[in-house]
């Protein structure tokens, strides 16, 4: 199979390159950093990079938080007019297969619990909740503690922040795009990706990167809030099978979107995160600062059942394996 991937030269499309490359098909790299004229916002530079493709994997995004307007025009931009622009090119091409970046950002929380009321969805957390230090939401019905569970893909989309609402925005773009072409399009709703080639210590960087930055310069990784906040850290060569099985699976369906949540199913505090880090470079410490970013949701960890399921994906690099080989790794420019 012959694959486009845009973002090719990033984190994770590097590694998507080397594993279509090693199960036989044909990488075909699309990416800024390698050639400026690779924009997906430029529809005959697209149209040029189709000729002969039979899938596209999109990577190619605006990341980060996101969590002001002043980037808002940009990550729309790159994010929701690039993806259009790429769409509309590939039904010019007759592609008919897509493989899209999605992220777990599109749930906002994750899945909680209440003792009297079942699940329920806490709203954002209020400013003055967490400048007191008070970061887990409660009950939005009566005010009770919550249990965090895994959240699976029928969860309702709640994005807060610009980011994550175009990240939402790309599914519903590439949904409309199968509906009308009759293709078949999958999200890969990546959780935190992390591993070698990570951008180093940048605005848009993810929480593993910053520690392993911060690691490499002999300070100690700030741990915002209390560090209990959970996530699930997926390795990138992972990721990268997920994005193959996506492309070689004749389960999803024709004339739709299929999103999988893409995760370890393994969930971790950050602050177990950076420890794991620390004690495997070698280095100081993490510090729990109590600081928190406005827009950063408090548990989110993913469900990856349907993936393996359906797609037969399993993650291959368990959680202190991964550690200790990120903590050897290089990082790269941003």
């Amino acid at each position: 199979m012959r694959v486009l991937v845009t973002g090719s030269a990033g984190f994770i499309g590097s590694h998507v390159v080397e594993a279509l490359r090693e199960h036989g098909h044909e990488p075909v790299g699309y990416d800024v950093r390698e050639d400026p004229r690779a924009d997906v916002r430029d529809p005959a530079a697209l149209a040029r990079a189709l000729a002969g493709v039979d899938a596209v994997c999109h990577q190619a995004a605006m990341v980060g938080l996101g969590s002001g307007f002043a980037d808002a025009a940009e990550y729309v931009s790159r994010n929701d007019l690039g993806t259009a622009v790429l769409l509309a090119a590939m039904a010019g091409a007759d592609v008919r297969r897509l493989v899209l970046a999605g992220s777990m950002v599109v749930y906002g929380e994750g899945r909680y619990a209440c003792p009297a009321h079942g699940v329920v969805r806490p709203g954002p957390r209020a400013v003055a909740d967490l400048d007191a230090g008070r970061f887990e939401p409660l009950c939005p019905e009566c005010g009770a503690d919550l249990s965090p569970g895994l959240v699976g893909e029928d969860a309702p989309a709640d994005p807060r922040n610009v980011y994550a609402t175009t990240k939402l925005a790309q599914e519903h773009l590439a949904a409309a795009w199968a509906r009308t072409t009759g293709a078949t399009a999958v999200s890969l709703r990546y959780h935190n990706v992390y591993g070698p080639r990570m951008p180093r210590d940048t605005p848009y960087a993810g929480v593993a990167s910053f520690f392993r930055s911060a690691l490499a310069r002999g300070e100690a990784p700030r741990v915002f809030e209390d560090g209990r906040q959970r996530r699930d850290f997926v390795h990138v060569r992972d990721v990268a099978a997920a994005n193959v099985a996506a492309l070689e699976s004749a389960r999803p369906p024709q004339g739709a979107l299929s999103a999988y949540n893409t995760g370890s199913g393994e969930p971790h505090t950050v602050g177990e995160m950076a420890t794991a880090l620390a004690a495997a470079h070698g280095g100081p410490e993490p510090v729990v600062t109590g600081e928190y970013r406005l827009g950063d949701v408090r548990h989110i960890t993913a469900d990856s059942a349907r993936l393996r399921t359906e797609l037969g994906w399993r993650p291959r690099v368990g959680f202190q394996e991964g550690m200790r080989e990120f903590a050897r790794a290089g990082l790269r420019g941003a």
